[in-house]
């Protein structure tokens, strides 16, 4: 059975272009993202670490480290890093795990546990490890995406996502569709009117299983 929501994720010992790290000491106390990829030196996955690259200052700003997985080798990952920052026009500070060996990929179930990588192999043998992971600071998996190899990730819903799980977390509420930073939210049909009223103050209600307030400092 792979990682579902709210299952905390394995502690693995990875190989990076950074060194050796055990995920959980270096998630420590922040919130993390794992972008995978099935190959170094394919043109849609450069372009997202270009992205990736280029929104550090945002990363930075909601307390979020960010670590890259491909099934290529520490040395192919930096020899890639120069096309990535060339594409994106900043450094790509964070570092790309090396699962040569799949330990990863198995782990977060992007492969089947008995896949191997071919002599010759080309992305298509690991068109699936094309995945997002978002990650609390209790080490549980939030969220995940997967998307073909055909298709680009939208780094601003990757925002937004993280926004509204940050936003969400621990605070009694949910995030509606489209939801942005500075809108409102949704008060969990759970909650009594009492109650809502208590901890919300005032709120809407559209209809009695749907009531918005103001998003929680």
């Amino acid at each position: 059975m792979g990682l579902r929501i709210n299952d905390t994720i394995p502690n693995l010992t990875v190989e990076t272009d950074h060194g050796t790290i055990t995920l959980h000491d270096w998630i420590g106390d922040q919130w993390a993202i794992l972008f995978s990829h099935p190959k170094d030196f394919t043109p849609v996955c450069t372009t997202e670490f270009g992205a990736v690259a280029q929104l550090a200052d945002e990363w930075a700003k909601r307390g979020t480290k960010v670590i890259g997985v491909s099934v290529d080798g520490v040395e192919d990952h930096k020899k890639w890093k120069a096309d990535i920052e060339k594409v994106a026009g900043s450094p790509a500070t964070f570092p790309i795990i090396a699962d040569a060996d799949l330990q990863v990929s198995k782990a977060f179930d992007m492969l089947p546990a008995e896949a191997y990588m071919p002599d010759g192999r080309t992305p298509a043998d690991s068109a699936t490890v094309r995945s997002v992971f978002i990650i609390a600071p209790d080490k549980q998996l939030k969220l995940s995406m997967t998307y073909p190899m055909t298709v680009g990730r939208n780094f601003a819903e990757v925002l937004r996502a993280l926004d509204g799980l940050q936003t969400s977390m621990g605070k009694g509420v949910a995030t509606p569709a489209n939801w942005n930073v500075g809108d409102d939210v949704i008060i969990p049909p759970t909650v009594s009117d009492a109650d809502a009223k208590a901890k919300f103050g005032e709120f809407t209600t559209v209809l009695p299983y749907l009531r918005t307030t103001k998003a929680p400092k």
